[in-house]
Parts: structure tokens; C-alpha cells; sequence
């Protein structure tokens, strides 16, 4: 019997955080690296965020709280709850974490049993099904097609789900396709989740990018479309993307009050309570002004259709307009079977990122990462004058290739 516990062997380590590791290491080593690999806004937390965090500091607001919240930031997730999505919760229904990564492993851990599938819609982002597996679950992916712009139909929905299936996990917007979902594309698969047949399948939907929503698109989460799905419905958040604090690390999630009770049992035996300046800069966030979020993302429209139209006329690439998010995903399998400049010859998505990398200096994720080749993930969260050059050298790779 080897050290290591055999759930481990079952997981990868996260390809994203990979990606940009090497993209840093070759940066440091001198070489000049544009990473579009992270999914983490170029733009600075706000000020009356920061500030918050400060006066925490100054308060002596630095001590042990509560597992799973501050009653203050409960209470300030409870109103944006009510607020932005017509959902009513209590504070015994509110889970808070360190990173919505946590609550979503909080969950999953919390409930699957060996043999318990969990459905994800592919492409997706790349820690759900390592997730599912260190929870001792199966991940049961349903691939989405670009036809459909990314979307889970509800006959694929409907087809996938059996008397194993415990949760649906969905993102809209989605990582890594920027596939966004409006009220009526989820009616018809709430519809599917409500038939008898299916009661027992649990819906664990995470929102994280809620805010980053473009063309008008309204946003819309399956508890409030279906309000029968309630009691069986956990809606994960968080506040890295919208409002840039990637590195505070704070998610949250309100959900049945059983549910919640569990999760901050596992909580109470792993890391305890968030960081407690981080709560407070949390309560401002939700409860503060949200108009840089309308500036951001005027910036990050600008960004996309740049993006999206140089990518389309890269030779072999082909690239969807995402409608959420700061990702595009386009297909390259118009580049494979070709040979690089530099002699790699592409079999898959991960030879073109790897070539790509090495012999253009652009750092992006292989779709393979994500369940969903032959394509790769790029951010568009960066400057424009990164992008333009990026996409130049993109284009310049795939020109090269014979």
C-alpha cells in the first residue's frame, strides 16, 4: 500500500494554476511572456473596498470568527440574495468560505457517497471533476456543443440523468466558454430537474460570474426560475471575479438549512473560519457601491470583440462571441495534424498551447483541461495592448503552420 491516500491518485493537479506557474518561470527566466491563462481581473480591488479592509485592521478585527461567516457578512449576503435574485434566506442557510472553491468542496464532500454521479455540462472549468473524484463521486460529464453556444440542451439533460445522479453542477456564465444562460434557456431544463423521475438529483450552480454579463443578457439562477427547486438547490458565489479580489478569497453559498449545517461541520474540521479582514472588506463589497462593476465591464466588452475578431482571422481558428465572463474559446482544429515552426507536430489541443507557448511566448489552457477539444481557453482579462499582441503572435503561430 503506497503512502499516499488513493483518492489522490484519482485527481490532477489544476492545469490553469500549471499554465500560468510555467508561464512565470520562463518569465523570470527572461523570456518575454504574455499569460492569458489566469481567469483574474487586471483591475485593482476598489478603494472603499481596501479601505474597509483597513479600518478592520485598525479595529482589532483580527480575531478567530465564527466558521462559517460573521453574522454582519451573513446578513449583507442574505440582502444581495434578496436583491439580485429574489431568493430569501437565513443566516442558518448561509455558508461562507475561503475562495468559492471551498464551498463548492465543502458541498460535494459533504454529500457523495461512493458510486454518487455528478453531472457537468463540458466544457467546464477545470477543478469540478477533481473535485467530485476527491469526494469519493463520479464526474458524468454532458458535452455541450458550439452549435448551441455552449448550452446544455434539456434533451442531453434528461438523457444523462439516472438513478446515481446526485447533483447537477452548472456555471452561467460559464467557465471556460463564456456560454451564458437566460431565463427561458433554464426554464427547460428546470422543467427536466422537476419530472418525478428526477427528485433526487440536487442542483449545486455556481454564479461566481453573476456580474459579468454583456449584451444586455439578464442574469438568471435555477432557484429563482424554479422556486420548486429551492429545497434542493445550492447557489454558490463569490467575489473574485466582478468585484477583483481574487487573492481574498471569499465565496459563499445559500442553500437548504441541512445542507449548510453539514458544510460548515466538514468547515469546523478543515480550515475554520475566512480570514476575518477579508469578511469585513466583504461586507462593504456587497453592501457598498457596485458602479466600477458597469465600468469594468464596458472594458471588457471592448476586450472580447477585439479579441473574438482576431481570432477569426487566425488560419485554423475559430472562435465563438461569449456572452459572460472574460474568456474565449476557440476551436483550433484547423491546426491539427500541422506542424509548427518549430517542428512539434499538433496531434491535440495541449501540443498547440504547449508549441504555442514555447515558440510565440503566449500562455493560454489547452481544452482538453476542460473536457472540451480540440480548443484552448484564453482571459481577455488584461490590458488591450497585451491582447493585440498576443493575438498578433497567435496569429503569427498559426500562419507558420504547414
Amino acid at each position: 500500500m503506497g503512502f499516499f491516500a488513493d483518492s489522490l491518485a484519482r485527481v490532477q493537479p489544476s492545469a490553469t494554476i500549471a499554465v500560468s506557474t510555467k508561464a512565470r518561470e520562463l518569465k523570470a527566466a527572461g523570456r518575454d511572456i504574455i499569460s492569458l491563462s489566469a481567469g483574474e481581473p487586471d483591475f485593482d480591488t476598489p478603494d472603499h473596498i481596501k479601505e474597509a479592509a483597513k479600518r478592520a485592521l485598525d479595529a482589532g478585527k483580527t480575531k478567530y470568527t465564527d466558521v462559517d461567516g460573521i453574522p454582519e457578512l451573513k446578513q449583507a449576503i442574505i440582502a444581495k440574495f434578496k436583491r439580485d435574485n429574489g431568493l430569501d434566506y437565513t443566516p442558518t442557510q448561509i455558508s461562507v468560505g475561503t475562495g468559492g472553491k471551498q464551498v463548492l468542496y465543502n458541498a460535494l464532500l459533504a454529500t457523495l457517497n461512493p458510486g454518487d454521479e455528478v453531472l457537468i455540462p463540458s466544457p467546464c472549468w477545470v477543478s469540478y471533476a477533481d473535485i467530485v473524484l476527491l469526494g469519493g463521486g463520479t464526474p458524468v460529464f454532458v458535452p455541450t456543443k458550439p452549435e448551441d453556444g455552449y448550452r446544455l440542451k434539456p434533451e442531453a439533460l434528461a438523457k444523462a440523468i439516472n438513478k446515481k445522479t446526485k447533483w447537477l453542477l452548472f456555471n452561467s456564465p460559464s467557465n471556460p466558454t463564456g456560454a451564458a444562460y437566460s431565463y427561458d434557456d433554464l426554464k427547460v431544463l428546470t422543467d427536466v430537474l422537476l419530472r418525478p423521475e428526477n427528485d433526487h438529483v440536487w442542483v449545486l450552480t455556481d454564479d461566481m460570474y453573476e456580474h459579468l454579463l454583456y449584451d444586455g443578457l439578464e442574469f438568471a439562477t435555477p432557484a429563482q426560475v424554479e422556486p420548486e427547486l429551492y429545497d434542493r438547490t445550492l447557489t454558490m458565489n463569490g467575489l473574485s471575479k466582478a468585484y477583483c479580489m481574487t487573492g481574498w478569497r471569499m465565496g459563499y453559498a445559500g442553500g437548504p438549512e441541512p445542507l449548510i449545517k453539514a458544510m460548515r461541520k466538514l468547515q469546523s474540521q478543515s480550515t475554520s473560519n475566512p480570514c476575518s479582514i477579508t469578511q469585513w472588506a466583504a461586507v462593504e463589497a456587497l453592501n457598498g457601491p457596485h458602479d466600477f462593476i458597469a465600468d469594468n465591464n464596458r472594458l471588457f466588452v471592448e476586450r472580447r470583440d477585439f479579441v473574438v475578431a482576431a481570432l477569426n482571422k487566425a488560419p485554423g481558428l475559430s472562435c465563438l462571441m461569449p456572452q459572460g465572463a472574460f474568456y474565449a474559446y476557440p476551436s483550433c482544429d484547423g491546426a491539427i495534424g500541422k506542424t509548427s515552426k518549430g517542428g512539434v507536430k499538433i496531434t491535440n489541443d495541449e501540443d498547440f498551447a504547449t508549441a504555442l507557448l514555447e515558440e510565440e511566448g503566449v500562455a493560454v489552457v489547452h481544452g482538453a483541461a476542460f473536457a472540451g477539444s480540440p480548443a484552448f481557453r484564453l482571459s481577455y482579462a488584461t490590458s488591450l495592448d497585451a491582447l493585440k499582441d498576443a493575438c498578433a503572435r497567435i496569429t503569427r503561430f498559426c500562419e507558420a503552420l504547414t
